[in-house]
């Protein structure tokens, strides 16, 4: 049976299902949508709202609408072209990869919840975000593949997160997979990571202020390029998990369970702990570590949609969306004039919420189901 707070078993089919879901998910997908197109009008640059819209309306018609987008505002050429320079190659890709990062962060907590049964699970607190931040430290300590670290700093940031999964795996799988344990060796992880990059700091301290930015977390490095890669890799990555909800479903069940129903849990389990390591790689490879999106995102959407993880997986993915950009926009506007890492408000929103979820599951031991 599942702990209080974390995702019931539902038997696949209708069940976890809750009247007004639909319009529950049409508000997330409402505010993902909201938030791509207001959010731009926030920055520590002051840029009247009229403005950006315009340069908004003239860059994606490619001129056909708003040819002088700041003729209404009275804004000299020089300076609507500098406007329009902030506008589309900072702060548009800046909040399109948080749409993608929180995205990717959202359904990878929903995955590994429903993984482990367990309402405490999160890229953050089970290592991943840690492994995959080692990754890209070794590249940008190293040198390795310099001149296609676009391609290179993905790579080794899901090597590292991968690692760290595969770990958590073969520990959530063996008979002290106890909740505790799972939490425990998440913190192990977490400080051997911690320990391997002081070395690698050491090694070359030079590199310290870039990878203080993967310690930090935040939005700055956002390019077009990134946004692309972010966005394949999301692509791809949460279709194949949106597809294993029937059988994430049944593991809710109980391994022996879901065997019996024709599920392989051995190979399910793996599929899942590795798409969930890639996506979690890819925010944290471009964005550093955003802590607890992935344990908020997928319990929003089980409070207002349900438990059946076809619909909880998109669900996370839009909340996750929302709580990174949402904290992003609120950083600008409470301190415009800094650039304050981004997991200094998602800690604020998600350190009481895991606190609350430990308190709901306390006197449980074990994860429920084995196999």
């Amino acid at each position: 049976m599942a702990a209080d707070g974390g995702p019931p078993a539902p038997p696949p089919g209708s069940r976890g299902w809750r009247p007004g879901r639909g319009a529950s998910l049409a508000l997330l997908a409402l505010g993902v949508l909201l938030l791509a197109l207001l959010s731009p009008l926030i920055g520590s640059v002051p840029i009247p709202a009229p403005t950006v819209l315009a340069l908004l309306v003239e860059r994606l018609s490619g001129g056909a609408v708003a040819g002088a987008p700041c003729a209404s505002s009275h804004v000299s050429p020089a300076l609507c072209q500098a406007y329009g320079e902030i506008v589309w190659e900072g702060r548009v890709p800046e909040v399109v990869l948080g749409l993608l990062a929180g995205a990717a962060l959202g359904m990878a907590g929903g995955t590994l919840q429903g993984l482990f049964r367990n309402p405490l699970a999160d890229p953050f607190l089970l290592g991943l975000s840690g492994g995959g931040t080692l990754g890209a430290a070794i590249v940008l300590v190293l040198g390795v593949g310099v001149g296609e670290q676009n391609l290179v700093l993905p790579l080794f940031a899901f090597i590292g997160a991968a690692a760290t999964g595969l770990l958590i795996l073969a520990v959530a799988r063996s008979r002290f997979g106890s909740l505790e344990t799972l939490l425990l060796t998440g913190v192990a992880v977490a400080n051997l990571i911690s320990a391997i990059l002081t070395l690698l700091l050491l090694y070359s301290p030079v590199s310290s202020l870039q990878v203080d930015f993967w310690l930090l977390g935040g939005l700055g490095e956002a390019t077009w390029s990134a946004d692309g890669i972010a966005f394949g890799v999301l692509l791809v990555g949460g279709t194949v998990l949106a597809l294993y909800g029937r059988e994430l479903n049944l593991l809710q069940l109980g391994a022996e369970i879901a065997q019996t129903a024709g599920v392989d849990s051995r190979r399910v389990r793996l599929v899942l702990i590795l798409w969930a390591s890639l996506l979690t790689a890819v925010a944290v490879a471009f964005t550093g570590i955003i802590g607890f999106v992935g344990l908020v995102s997928p319990h929003i959407v089980r409070r207002i949609a349900g438990t059946d993880y076809r619909i909880v997986l998109p669900g996370a993915a839009a909340a996750g969306a929302i709580f990174v950009v949402g904290a992003r926009d609120l950083s600008l506007l409470v301190f415009p004039a800094s650039v304050l890492p981004l997991g200094l408000f998602t800690a604020f929103a998600g350190v009481p919420f895991f606190l609350y979820l430990l308190y709901r599951s306390r006197g449980r031991s074990t994860f429920g189901g084995g196999g």
